[in-house]
């Protein structure tokens, strides 16, 4: 098994910047994806950005150029680094994990999920 545990949102102006944080642990050996989700109320939960052990990345349209993801393997810990926030990035943002390569994952395909930290964006 593996446990996430997100951190880092929060209230932020149009234009600011937040890093997210997960940490992850138990069975991390078997981790071959980790990603990013937010879910908006009232919309479906949708990949902001993914990365794989093979060193690919994607990043949604959305957020490409804005946002950026970072791991520190030493802590266990994979970062997403948002930056130019915009009202519409308001959401709650989870981090997910599979045990499988993935790069633009559908939501089924992660098997482990945090319970989200929550970003809103103020105009």
């Amino acid at each position: 098994q593996v446990q996430l545990v997100e951190s880092g949102g929060g209230l932020v102006q149009a234009g600011g910047s937040l890093r997210l944080s997960c940490a992850a642990s138990g069975d991390i050996v078997s981790i071959n994806t980790m990603a990013w989700y937010r879910q908006a109320p009232g919309k479906e939960r949708e990949l902001v950005a993914d990365i794989n052990n093979g060193g690919s990345s994607y990043y949604a349209n959305s957020v490409k150029g804005r946002f950026s993801m970072s791991r520190d393997n030493a802590k266990n810990t994979l970062y997403l680094q948002m930056s130019s926030l915009k009202p519409e990035d308001t959401a709650m943002y989870y981090c997910a994990a599979s045990n499988d390569y993935r790069l633009n994952g559908r939501l089924d395909e992660y098997e482990y999920w945090g319970q989200g930290t929550q970003v809103t964006v103020s105009s």
